[in-house]
């Protein structure tokens, strides 16, 4: 007896061993970054609008009355409770509705390239405005092999893939990191990159920082396939046992 116990321990280890076959520099992000090795950062990224982003455009000069037609507000002031600002919608044709000066398009422009040609839109009716420009709806999506997978509102301009990966728990330990795939919407039109956070040439990537609306999806390794398919075997081996069970019970209880 003591020996067949024994013999199931060994059996279960070499069991676990099987099936846990990631390899630990598969978890290590950028292995091939040299001791005290300096990268210079020439990113010269910077986020676009595009169509459906929600923005936020206030304008501002010395005289509050001058700006008041460049800024609209839905609801009276009352009872101390200040009217909120209203944001614009990219429309399909990239323009948002400004008042007083009409049309614009914006889609494809930064906010700092929307700010200068807001200023210059707006040379006629203000001296030296003070233009305020963030996207309102500014999220990324992580899926798959992460520890808390979801939508994450993003407050700020700019995000790096390994910030979205933070705050969805960081790749458990059934995901890849050589083999990240992005998905990004150009107006409609889906664009799919991958990216191998295993390498310090991730830093050079396209989408290394993301932008608006983007998908991150994380791939399971050998180890998560497995699991995954051990667990769906598993629930099939319960379901018929169940059956069978069952059947069992009806039949003695008809003799």
């Amino acid at each position: 007896m003591h020996q067949k116990k024994i013999r199931l321990a060994i059996y279960l280890v070499v069991l676990c061993l099987a099936f846990s076959c990631t390899s630990s520099k598969d978890v290590v992000y950028f292995r091939d970054a040299n001791q005290f090795e300096t990268l210079v950062d020439d990113n010269t990224f910077s986020t676009k609008f595009k169509v459906d982003d929600l923005v936020s455009i206030h304008v501002s000069v010395l005289d509050p009355e001058a700006s008041a037609p460049f800024n609209l507000y839905r609801g009276a002031q009352e009872g101390g409770m200040r009217p909120e600002q209203v944001d614009y919608l990219v429309d399909k044709n990239g323009e948002i509705d400004f008042p007083v000066i009409g049309k614009i398009k914006i889609a494809g422009l930064s906010p700092a390239e929307t700010q200068k040609l807001l200023e210059k839109r707006l040379a006629d009716y203000l001296v030296n405005p003070i233009i305020n420009i963030r996207i309102k709806n500014f999220s990324v999506t992580v899926l798959g092999a992460v520890n808390r997978p979801g939508t994450y509102p993003i407050n700020g301009e700019q995000i790096t893939i390994m910030e979205a990966l933070g705050f969805a728990g960081d790749i458990n330990i059934k995901g890849r990191r050589d083999n990240v795939m992005v998905i990004r919407d150009f107006d409609g039109t889906k664009v799919y990159n991958r990216i191998n956070l295993n390498s310090k040439e991730a830093l050079k990537s396209p989408v290394y920082y993301l932008t608006q609306n983007d998908v991150v999806y994380v791939e399971p390794n050998k180890s998560g396939k497995t699991a995954s398919s051990l667990d769906q075997r598993a629930s099939i081996a319960v379901s018929i046992i169940s059956v069978l069970i069952t059947s069992t019970v009806v039949l003695l209880t008809r003799n």
